[in-house]
């Protein structure tokens, strides 16, 4: 298991991404609040296909816990019931955490699908700890950073549940998106650990503050981002899903001062580039660092001028998130340099 434990810790790397590319998938198609529940879908383990599954019928059986749709309004059984000719409320409670009463299979399938990912991935952090285990005698740190990321993952879950009670509250999706960060960099610091790669790097104490600065500035951006995405997902309420050229129709600070901000991060980050290029200093992860604030810039533009064309949000939220893991093994590298020459 310690041989294989390399790979295992890289595939835990790749489920969280796949989990934020899942969940910008959801927010790019407005899926949300596909399923009204959790961690079920409507009361089922496989989401229901057509509304009719999820309507009132009579003389039809319905398990305890089912979501129907009933006159516009949304009711959950109480027990296992059989309905007769008419409907009898009795059986039935009105689910009260949402005000609405839709269904759309797309969207529906869509935030499954997010979910089974998360799950997946849940069941790759389980090897994860299984295999960190092994290390406790002769490196604790490994099981440590390991059972702390699967701790986190729980506590992701837990978040991904209270996002759909509290109908999308921005406060909380900022917050589980920035969980989901530091668990991919108690993973990175976990990949740092276990690399037999031998590179040689020069250490420079102006190149080490500025990526300090482009970790932090990063995961402002990003959760500010969360921040923006809310607002464009009520106006996309007011104005629907098809409209999307009002999303940013008299839009907040907390816009403007993300869309500024990318000037920040742009010249800490291209201040890396030139002394990474001038100084010789060895570190070819700040090239791809650069390609992926040219993704971010653009993909921000399109979203703001053209509309949002379609997978520009996914990759832009894809592409920030990677971005923020790439800056925080480049610091671990250059702090690893530092500490040897010291």
């Amino acid at each position: 298991m310690k041989s294989r434990f390399p790979k295992i810790v890289q595939i835990a790397i790749i489920s969280v991404y796949l989990i934020f590319l899942a969940g910008s998938i959801v927010r790019m198609t407005g899926s949300g609040m596909g399923c009204p529940d959790w961690p079920k879908c409507f009361g089922y383990y496989i989401p229901p296909t057509s509304e009719e599954q999820i309507s009132w019928k009579p003389n039809t059986e319905f398990k305890k816990g089912f979501i129907i749709i009933k006159d516009e309004v949304l009711f959950v059984a109480e027990s296992d019931v059989k309905t007769s000719s008419e409907f009898n409320k009795n059986n039935w409670k009105n689910y009260t955490k949402h005000d609405y009463a839709k269904f759309n299979k797309y969207h529906t399938w869509t935030e499954y699908i997010n979910r089974l990912a998360s799950v997946l991935s849940g069941f790759v952090f389980l090897f994860l700890i299984y295999g960190a285990a092994k290390f406790w005698k002769t490196k604790k740190i490994i099981p440590l950073l390991s059972f702390a990321a699967f701790f986190l993952m729980l506590f992701e879950a837990w978040l991904g549940k209270t996002v759909v009670d509290t109908n999308l509250k921005p406060t909380i999706i900022t917050i589980h998106m920035v969980v989901g960060l530091v668990i991919i960099a108690l993973l990175l610091q976990l990949k740092f650990i276990i690399s037999d790669e031998k590179k040689v790097f020069k250490y420079n104490s102006i190149f080490n503050k500025l990526l300090l600065f482009s970790v932090i500035f990063s995961l402002i951006q990003i959760a500010m981002g969360t921040q923006v995405r809310q607002f464009i997902d009520e106006q996309v309420k007011l104005f629907g899903f098809e409209n999307k050229e009002y999303s940013l129709m008299n839009p907040s600070f907390k816009f403007y001062f993300h869309r500024s901000f990318t000037i920040a991060i742009v010249l800490v980050n291209f201040g890396m580039f030139y002394l990474n290029q001038i100084k010789n200093l060895g570190y070819k992860l700040v090239n791809w660092i650069v390609f992926l604030i040219f993704l971010e810039t653009i993909t921000g533009i399109l979203m703001y001028y053209a509309e949002f064309p379609l997978g520009t949000q996914a990759i832009h939220l894809l592409s920030g998130a990677i971005l923020f893991g790439l800056q925080f093994y480049l610091w671990l590298q250059s702090r690893s340099v530092k500490n040897i020459q010291q």
